[in-house]
This record gives structure tokens, sequence and C-alpha cells, in this order.
């Protein structure tokens, strides 16, 4: 049995960190969202995968190669154009045999032993397709399932503007098909967002009686990554399936408690106090004297200052953070650098859910706490502030004491603006005197 990752596509509502690397490869706990994918497809016994890519393709190309150091042995399929989910699946044709394979949709995360059961479902059956489902809270947002008897799919509707159906059941994207999936994606129409959507066929094989079975996932197996905030989440799902591990240099006095994994090269100076789920990268740079509280991923080669406290965060490979500054429920990507006393907000006055602009409608995330989310290579000054849920693009600079209050582009200067009064200095001078 062969898989097909799908992994073309951009990931727009992620931006900025999607400006300079796909989604599939951002990372969490030190791997690659696409990774989990694979680790989860050689858990069920496959090793022969095709990863159908478009945008930034070389990036993914260049991280996994041809899978030989996984065990794995990975061939790339280029999506020329973006036109769905049925389009990505058929540009696969021709490296699929007869055999039933498995695809999977390459932004999302799953346990290891997820596709593994989807594929068991598949094989005590034998139906034209089994397709994974899980239950939700908000299912208007995604691919309801309508259910027939003995759960069989009925139809699939594809991200509804009203909920039509009340069924919480989503689609999870992952699936074992037969070759039969490529005569109904020939005969597809293209959605009312204008792409070919790999559902439709399947709703196609379930109404002309063909069998579409429903495996459902335990919820906390599986989490789909959308927006910018999703990311805070899913590092959570992430700290919470890694394998807690002390393997770096702890310096006398610093203190350690719960989940808490450190990589070989890293080092956690004295004063340190860290509390799990953390996770720590390879030649990270820890302290002294700072609090590293639950929920926080350092990358690669981060550096950590004096008296620096980081809460429920994502730092991204190679960013540094000033000493004194403050970073809360917020996503830092590579190569930032904060000047001393940098402070992130993540609270209202008002205790509100806390709104962000995404792909330019202004979207509230349902999260009390929020702070920002930046691009790689923002640099701030002394003192320089951020308002909860903004966002910063890339390359972009804010001055010492400047307050963000709102998005900022990439490629951009902000700077405050300040009256000056320079007088020369007297003897005696009595400063009620200068104006």
């Amino acid at each position: 049995m062969k898989a097909i990752l799908l992994a073309a596509g951009e990931g727009q509502r992620l931006q900025p960190l999607t400006s300079t690397r796909p989604k599939h490869l951002i990372t969490l706990t030190g791997k690659p969202i696409l990774q989990f994918c694979l680790d989860a497809i050689k858990t069920a016994g496959i090793t022969d995968i095709v990863i159908i890519t478009h945008y930034m393709s070389d990036k993914i190309k260049t991280y996994f190669g041809d899978g030989t150091s996984q065990g794995l042995k990975i061939a790339y399929v280029e999506q020329k154009e973006l036109l769905g989910t049925g389009n990505a699946a058929m540009a696969a044709e021709l490296f699929v045999d007869d055999d039933p394979f498995v695809l999977v949709y390459g932004d999302l995360l799953f346990a290891q032993d997820t596709i593994k059961q989807v594929v068991d479902s598949y094989s005590k059956a034998k139906p034209a397709a089994v397709m994974a489902v899980v239950s939700v809270d908000k299912p208007e947002n995604y691919g309801i399932i309508d259910l027939a008897e003995g759960k069989k799919l009925k139809r699939i509707i594809e991200k509804p503007v009203a909920k039509e159906t009340s069924s919480n059941l989503v689609n999870a994207g992952i699936y074992v098909f037969s070759k039969e999936i490529f005569k109904k994606l020939c005969d597809i129409k293209k959605s009312i967002r204008g792409e070919l959507e790999l559902t439709d066929a399947l709703t196609m094989l379930a109404s002309e009686g063909k069998t579409v079975l429903i495996e459902e996932l335990d919820r906390t197996a599986w989490f789909d990554v959308g927006k910018p905030w999703d990311l805070l989440d899913a590092n959570i799902w992430a700290l919470n399936h890694m394998e807690p591990q002390v393997l770096g240099t702890i310096e006398p006095k610093a203190h350690i408690f719960g989940p808490v994994y450190v990589a070989k090269s890293a080092r956690v100076r004295s004063g340190a106090y860290i509390e799990g789920p953390v996770f720590i990268d390879e030649e990270a740079d820890v302290g002294p004297n700072c609090y590293i509280r639950s929920g926080t991923s350092l990358g690669k080669k981060t550096r950590i200052g004096n008296a620096v406290e980081i809460k429920n965060s994502l730092i991204m490979d190679k960013a540094r953070i000033g000493h004194l500054s403050y970073v809360g429920d917020s996503v830092i990507g590579e190569k930032c650098n904060f000047g001393a006393g940098t402070i992130t907000a993540n609270l209202r006055f008002d205790d509100d859910t806390i709104k962000m602009i995404v792909k330019n409608r202004l979207m509230d995330t349902g999260k009390r706490k929020l702070g920002v989310v930046l691009g790689d290579n923002v640099k701030t000054g002394i003192k320089a502030s951020f308002m909860p849920g903004v966002k910063v693009g890339t390359n972009t600079w804010i001055g010492a004491n400047f307050m963000v209050t709102h998005d900022l582009p990439s490629n951009s200067i902000a700077l405050l603006k300040q009256q000056e009064n320079i007088q020369p200095r007297k003897n005696n001078l009595d400063l009620n005197d200068v104006h």
C-alpha cells in the first residue's frame, strides 16, 4: 500500500509565518507538521509515499529528501495550479498501482497510530473507501459529514455557509481509497469555492450506492491548524505527545518541574525555573534567572536572556529574547531579536476575547489571552511593546519605546517620534525652570 500526502497549499490564513515557509514546515516540538503525518504513515507500515507539492515545493523537497534517512521512499509530484484537493489527488494517479492507497492532508496533526486505525478499518470490510472523521464543537467550519445507517457516508457538506445538518462529525483528512476514486475525480465539477473538491467524489460514490465507511477518531488524536492562534493549541498538543527527557546541560540551582524535554546540546543556566510541558531544542541557551512557563517550545539555537518570562508560546529557531522581556501566548518567528524590556500584552482590560485580522477580515479568536504573531526576522528596540492580537510581517524593525497597536506589514520600520528640549546646563539649575 502506498500513501499520498497533500502538501501543496500556501496556508494564507497563517500569514506572516507562511510568507517564508509552507504551512507544512512550521515546526512544533522540533518537528515540522508534515513530519507528524509521515510518522503516522510509517507506523501504519507504509513506507512508499508520494508528496504533492506546489507552494515553496523546494523547501519541502530539501527538508525531507528521498526519505532514506527515515526508512521511507518519498517521491514528489508538482500540482501545477492550486485547483483544490480533488485536482491534487489526480496529480498522483500515475504513481498509484491497482492496490488501495492512503491519502492524507499534510497540514494536520495526527497521533502515531491514527492512520493504522483507518487502514485496519479498510482491511476488514474492503469498501470503496474509508473516511476518517472527528467530532468537533463548531462543525460548520469544516466539511460536515451526513451519515447513512451503519456508519456509512451519505454526503459531505464542504464548509457550509450555514449549518445544514445536525451532525458534529467533520472530515479528518485521512482516507483509504480503491483506484475507483480516480474515475469519480474526473467527473466532479468546481464547487462554489471555485475548487475541485475530493469530498465531492466521495459523495458521488455514496450516491451511487458504493460503500464509503466512516471511521471516527478520538478527538485527542487529531488536530487542525487553520489560523494563527491555532498554533498555540497545536503546540500544546505536540507537547502532550512528546517524550520528556532532560539531556542537556543543567546548571546548579536551575529548577525543572513536570514534563520537560531538553535537547543534548541545550543549556539551562543557573536560576532558571521551568514548568512543563516545555520543549527546549538543540543549542538553545536559557537564562540565567528566567521563568519558562508551561506550553512553551523553544526552537533550535534560541537565546532566552536574563530575567525573561515566557508563557505558553512558540519561539522558533534562532530567535533571541533580550533580558527583562515578557512573551505570553505568542508565536515568534525565526531569527527575531527582542531588545531588552520588550513586552507582549496578552489580555484586554475588559477580559473580552481577542480579535485578530486574518485575510483582511477581523475574526474573534475565542481566546481570552492571546499575544502576538511575528513573522521571521522581526527586531525590536528596548522597551518596545505589543498590544494583544497584533501581527507583524517579516523583516520589520520596531524602534525603542514603540507600542504596536495594529498589524504592521513586512519590510517596514516603525519608529516613535519624540519632542526634545535640550538646553545648556547652568550651575544650581532649578528643574522647575526647564520647560
